[in-house]
This record gives structure tokens, C-alpha cells and sequence, in this order.
């Protein structure tokens, strides 16, 4: 079975129990909704989506669906056409949930089901067109869950969904070899349910544990009352056409381009008429647990599980060899070099103390008579002989032991490189309380928008830890001014995060999708950062500065800086980048698959394996480290001092790795096409391999500065 969200049954019983005692106090899938008899059950429209597309639209909006009549639900506060309050995860994602004039009993079968008679004029048709030859799809909800397409295994061995349906299909003429488009303008609704739990059922309750819908396309031939005669049998579908008037001689005269027909079509105030119906079926389904409704929507457990195993497998492999290569070089190598260097240091005690002695008897001697040459030449030659053993042992201390005056500078701009580990522990901590809630079974696909809105808290809380680190860290590069790094650590990463999302924002909002955030969203997010994370990280920062101060080096550092000598080609700064950057890039490239998708790939699907996703970040984390640590001591061993960047660097450089993956991955997985949604693409990529390269390269940092002064501490070079 693989590692997902999904509770015990009695912990989600439990938990149902207590909340039951509050009517208004719910939590998506945890407390369980019963209906009765003929109740009526609401049915929401959401949204469009394609896999062809980053461009989302509200289908409430739509001109070619059913305008809401802003009718009542069957005696209850729900009026067709309102739209639902929802939290800021799902305005993030382009949810716009709104109430239907869809009618829904439980246990109420209808045949068919009159809706409306939906006029559009060519614009709308235009509209409609490229909604299908794009491939979206729409969303409905009923109960919290998605409405599905249902699909059967290729050995017919199981039965799994794919949130949505698709809005309608294209195929070509047979006699003039044209594409035509026809729209689904019927939908057989089907509903799974089964007895409720506990007393609820008693009382004759039941839960709904599946949503189907299933399309047609159905001409306006032989209808009655609005529905076709026999729904199950279809003659034509419902062909979104309409003659064209244009004049094509009258533009383009001298061109060889002939562009289609309606897009020169003159709106002369024609209207075609698209009728839409529905059937409602409801059936029993003992089969499927209620706490368990939502593992239909996970495409391939069994085989996916396999694949994650091995990719895990993977990881750990790459991951054992590493702690070998940074066991060989703490234990042997470095250990080594400490005995050594001490001994030397001895040694050269010995012998400076012996000169010292040496040096109190030769003026002596010469003071008594200046005829003793022979003891004059005697007593130099034995000065001589020790200042030459001492410039031979300290000709044995090489490498990385000669830098103990100088491996602690200050590193240039080291008033950016504090902001930039503040924003990475404050990306850690969102990081690693996502992971954890995600695995508890507290974030999941029912929690609609739950994820993306827990990982804004998260990240606006995390304000004290990106402070405080900042802060110190600021402190210990000798800086003096900390309110100036209390700013730009609040503003630095945050900043560029909003103004891109705000730039971006204006490309989406031009073209009416349902991505484009609200005025009062990007308020409300603009107030989370003004009002509540920037005193967070003022906190932070002053606990971090004033407080607990700097961190102590256990060497001192010389006024004049050492010469760097030249470097081999693999330790110049890119190069050493894109090659550590590999390991840990091949430790996420398969779970990366899955990830990307679920994102690009797959949006009818859901990403659904965080405890998979768990511990390949754990391995992630510790190959990052042994990565810096076996990189930190070749470059000091090549009496490089320069690692403050460069550790920083390391750690982080598989995010370059993974943005030229993203490159590959548009190109030869993806069939997205136009210029807005490619940006949303490669805007999206770049700033989540900015979150991953600022995550990756605090922890390499931390686990540079940890090494470099351990070792350092343990020589006592002062």
C-alpha cells in the first residue's frame, strides 16, 4: 500500500463524534454530511481546466452555459447563482465555486431534466470553439467531492476517476475533411451512496461515497418538452456552427492567406440555441467506505508505489555512498590531518623554546670576550639549524590547516547573504510543517485549498525564524546597521514573490480567467505581509542581533587577507555548482515525475503520495549535506577560503538542474500552447526553483559554517 493521507476510520469516527456537537463547525473530510430521503443535495459549479493550458476560467461565466435563474434550493439558504466563500488556498488555484439550478434528491431518479435553453450569438460560439479544441474540461462539486469520469484499468480489474469532464469533442467531416466541434449539452449525473455510520443511519441516513457525470452531445432534433426523446440513443450531436457571412474578397486581396471563416464573420446579431438537460441517477455502492470515497481519484496506487519504492532505493543507494565518501574524510582524512598538525605545533613548540634558551646564552659568550669567534660561529650555526627545522615543519602544514587566519572573513556581501539564509530557514520551516501535516492526514485533496492557505500561515509565521537567523548571522559577518537587514530580510524574498505574482496577474486578468487573483486578494495577502510577517521578522532579528549575538569563531582572523592560489577547473565557482548539484538532483529526479504530473500533465488527478514525498526529501536533506561537506574540504584543501558563497551555492545548485528539467519538460512532455500560458509555466518554474535552490542552499550553508568550525575548533590553531 503506498504512504498517503488517509486516517484510521475510528480516528476520523472519533473525530466526526466530537464535531457533530457543533452544527456550524466543519472540516472537509473529516466530519461526515448524511442526507435523508428527497433532501435536497446542492450541486456547485466551479471551473474550466485543460492539460493544454495554465488559463482557468470560471464556468459560471461562461456565455455558452445556463445562466443561473437565482432560484432557491428546495427551502434551504442556497440560491442558484450566489457564490460560496472560500478560503485563500482556493482563490490561489482559480477555484469559483457557485451554487447550480442543478435539482438533486436522495434517491430520486429522473430520466431527464429540462435546464435551459442557453441563447450565444458568434462571439459565444467563437468562445466555445476554442474551449474544446483546447480540451477543457469542467468541474462540479456535490458533498465536497469533484464530479468524475469514471475509467476501467486496461485488465477491467478495477474501476478509478479523473476529476472532471470534458466539455465537449472535435472530429472532421467526412465529406469536406473540415473539423467540426460539438458541445456536451447533456449530463447523466450518477450518485453512489450508502448507509451512514453510527446513529445516522439508524435514522435512515446515507452518505454520498461517488460522483459520476457522463456526457453527451445532443441535437435540437426530436425533442419533447426541452428533452430528446430517448436520451440513450442519439442521431446527431450538438454542432457548434454557425454560417458565416463574411466577404472574403473584400479583404486580403493580394494575399495567399486565407484565414478560417469565423474569425472574418461580421456579429450581425444572429444566435444559435444550445438546449441543455440532465438525468439523475442514484446508486448503492456498499462497496466503498465513506473514509475511503477519495481513493477512486488515485490513478495506479499499486504500480506508482512500485515505482516510488525504486526510486527511494535510488536515493538511498546515492545516499550511502555519500556518508561513506564524508565518513572516510571525517574519520581518516581530517583526523589525521588534527593529529598531525598538533603534533607539528608541539614540535615546533619544543623547538622555539630551545631557541629561546639558546638565544640567552650567545650574548653572554660574547659579552666575555670578543676573541671567542669559534664559540660565536658555534652558537649560530646552532641558530641557524633551528630556524631551518622550523621552516621545515611548518613546510609539512599544508592544505586547509593554513587557512585557520583566514577561513573565517567576513565573505563580500555578506549584508545579502544574511537575508537570503533568513528566507531559506523561513522556506524550511513552511517546508517541513506542510510535510508533516500532509502525512498526519490534516492536508488533503477533500481540504480544498487547504495546502497552498497552510503554507501562507506557515510562511507568514515563519517570520521569527527568517529574522533570527538573518539577524545572527548578520551579527557574526560584523554588521552594524541590523534594522537596515531586518528590511530587507522582510522584503528581499517576500518582495519579489508579490511583485512577480502581481506583474503576472495583469497578463492573466486581460484575458478573464478565474487564475487572475482579486484586487481584495492581493490586499488581504499584501496586509499578511505588511501588517503581520515584517513585525514577525522584526522580532526575529532583534532577538537574533541584540540578544544572542554572534556566533564565536574558534580562530582569530589576520589583517592581511592570504593570497588565493589558482584553482583547478572543477572548483571554479559554476563548475563546482552544476557538478555537486547533480547528486542531489538524482535523488528527486524520479519523485520529480510524479510532482510535475500532477502539476502540468494531470490536473484531473491529484498528487496524493506524502509519505513517499517525506522521506525522499529526509535523503534529499542529508545528500545535500554530505554534498557541501566533500566539496567545503576539497576547496580548502586547495587553501581556498572563499566558501561562504560558494558552500551557499553548492548547496542549492540542483535547483538549476531542476529549472533546465522544467525546460526539457515543456518541451517534450507538455503541448501547451500560447504565449501567456508558456510564461505562467516558466514564471511558476523560476520561482519554485527559487523556493527549492534558497531551501537547499541554507541547509548547505549551516552545514558548511558547522563543518568549517568544527575542525578549525578542534586544531586550536591560536
Amino acid at each position: 500500500m503506498p504512504l498517503d493521507y488517509r486516517l484510521p476510520l475510528r480516528f476520523v469516527t472519533l473525530m466526526s463524534f466530537l464535531l457533530t456537537t457543533s452544527q456550524a463547525f466543519y472540516i472537509p473530510g473529516w466530519s461526515i454530511k448524511s442526507y435523508k430521503a428527497d433532501e435536497v443535495i446542492p450541486l456547485f459549479v466551479n471551473k474550466v481546466f485543460s492539460d493544454n493550458t495554465q488559463l482557468q476560467y470560471a464556468y459560471n461565466e461562461l456565455p455558452f452555459v445556463c445562466t443561473p435563474s437565482g432560484h432557491r434550493r428546495g427551502g434551504s439558504s442556497l440560491v442558484s447563482g450566489h457564490s460560496i466563500s472560500l478560503n485563500l488556498g482556493e482563490v490561489l488555484r482559480g477555484d469559483r465555486i457557485v451554487i447550480s439550478d442543478y435539482e438533486l434528491q436522495m434517491g430520486k431518479d429522473d430520466e431527464c431534466h429540462f435546464l435551459c435553453n442557453q441563447e450565444i450569438d458568434r462571439k459565444g460560439v467563437r468562445r466555445a470553439r476554442r474551449l474544446v479544441e483546447n480540451g477543457y474540461m469542467a468541474e462540479w462539486i456535490v458533498d465536497n467531492l469533484p464530479g468524475a469520469t469514471s475509467f476501467v484499468t486496461v485488465d477491467k480489474s478495477r474501476k478509478y476517476y479523473a476529476a472532471g469532464f470534458k466539455m465537449g469533442y472535435k472530429d472532421y467531416s467526412p465529406s469536406t475533411g473540415k473539423p467540426r466541434y460539438f458541445i456536451n449539452n447533456h449530463a447523466t449525473i450518477v450518485l453512489r451512496y450508502r448507509r451512514a455510520p453510527g446513529k445516522e443511519g439508524n435514522e435512515g441516513g446515507k452518505v454520498i461515497v461517488g460522483f459520476e457525470v457522463y456526457t453527451k452531445s445532443i441535437g435540437n432534433e426530436d425533442r419533447e418538452s426541452g428533452c430528446p426523446s430517448n436520451v440513450r440513443h442519439i442521431s446527431s450531436g450538438m454542432e457548434l456552427y454557425m454560417a458565416s457571412n463574411a466577404t472574403r474578397e473584400s479583404k486580403y486581396p493580394h494575399s495567399s492567406y486565407q484565414p478560417p471563416e469565423e474569425e472574418e464573420d461580421i456579429e450581425d446579431g444572429a444566435t444559435m440555441t444550445i438546449p441543455y438537460t440532465y438525468s439523475v441517477f442514484f446508486r448503492e455502492d456498499e462497496k466503498t467506505e465513506w473514509a475511503n470515497r477519495w481513493d477512486l481519484y488515485f490513478v495506479n496506487q499499486e504500480g506508482s508505489s512500485k515505482i516510488h519504492w525504486l526510486a527511494i532505493l535510488n536515493s538511498v543507494i546515492i545516499a550511502i555512498f555519500l556518508t561513506a565518501v564524508v565518513g572516510v574524510i571525517l574519520a581518516r582524512t581530517i583526523r589525521g590531518d588534527i593529529k598531525g598538525f598538533k603534533d607539528t605545533v608541539a614540535e615546533e613548540g619544543k623547538l622555539r623554546a630551545r631557541g629561546r634558551r639558546t638565544g640567552t646564552r650567545s650574548p653572554r659568550y660574547s659579552d666575555k670576550s670578543t676573541s671567542n669567534g669559534l664559540l660565536e660561529q658555534a652558537g649560530d650555526a646552532e641558530n641557524d639549524a633551528d630556524v631551518s627545522s622550523d621552516e621545515e615543519i611548518l613546510d609539512d602544514v599544508t592544505g586547509w590547516k593554513l587557512l585557520h587566519g583566514d577561513v573565517f572573513r567576513t565573505p563580500p556581501y555578506g549584508g545579502l547573504l544574511a537575508p537570503l539564509i533568513g528566507s531559506g530557514m523561513q522556506l524550511l520551516f513552511m517546508v517541513i510543517g506542510l510535510l508533516i501535516l500532509s502525512c498526519l492526514g490534516i492536508l488533503n485533496p477533500s481540504f480544498r485549498g487547504g495546502f497552498v492557505s497552510v503554507g501562507v500561515g506557515l510562511f507568514i509565521f515563519a517570520g521569527l525564524f527568517s529574522g533570527y537567523f538573518s539577524g545572527r548571522v548578520y551579527r557574526t559577518f560584523g554588521g552594524q546597521d541590523w534594522k537596515k537587514n531586518t528590511l530587507l530580510t522582510a522584503t528581499l524574498f517576500p518582495g519579489l514573490t508579490f511583485a512577480m505574482m502581481f506583474i503576472l496577474n495583469l497578463f492573466v486578468w486581460a484575458q478573464a480567467s478565474s487564475t487572475a487573483l482579486p484586487f481584495s486578494t492581493l490586499i488581504a495577502i499584501a496586509s499578511l505581509w505588511l501588517g503581520i510577517q515584517v513585525p514577525l521578522v522584526y522580532v526575529g532579528n532583534y532577538y537574533g542581533y541584540s540578544k544572542t549575538g554572534a556566533w564565536e569563531h574558534p580562530t582569530k582572523t589576520n589583517a592581511i587577507p592570504r593570497q588565493v592560489p589558482i584553482q583547478p577547473w572543477y572548483l571554479q565557482s559554476w563548475s563546482c555548482v552544476m557538478i555537486a548539484g547533480m547528486i542531489p538532483f538524482a535523488v528527486i529526479f524520479v519523485e520529480l515525475l510524479f510532482v510535475f504530473k500532477s502539476l502540468w500533465q494531470d490536473k484531473s488527478g491529484y498528487y496524493y503520495v506524502f509519505g513517499f514525498l517525506a522521506v525522499v526529501s529526509i535523503i534529499l536533506v542529508l545528500t545535500v549535506i554530505e554534498v557541501t561537506i566533500v566539496a567545503t574540504y576539497i576547496q580548502l584543501c586547495c587553501e581556498n577560503y572563499n566558501w561562504w558563497w560558494q558552500s551557499f551555492l553548492v548547496g542549492g545548485g540542483s535547483a538549476v538542474w531542476v529549472f533546465l528539467y522544467c525546460i526539457f519538460y515543456y518541451f517534450t512532455k507538455l503541448h501547451i500552447s500560447g504565449f501567456i500560458s508558456s510564461m505562467l509555466f516558466f514564471s511558476y518554474s523560476f520561482l519554485a526553483c527559487a523556493v527549492y535552490g534558497l531551501l537547499t542552499g541554507t541547509v548547505g550553508f549551516l552545514t558548511a559554517y558547522a563543518f568549517v568550525r568544527r575542525i578549525y575548533g578542534a586544531i586550536k590553531a591560536d
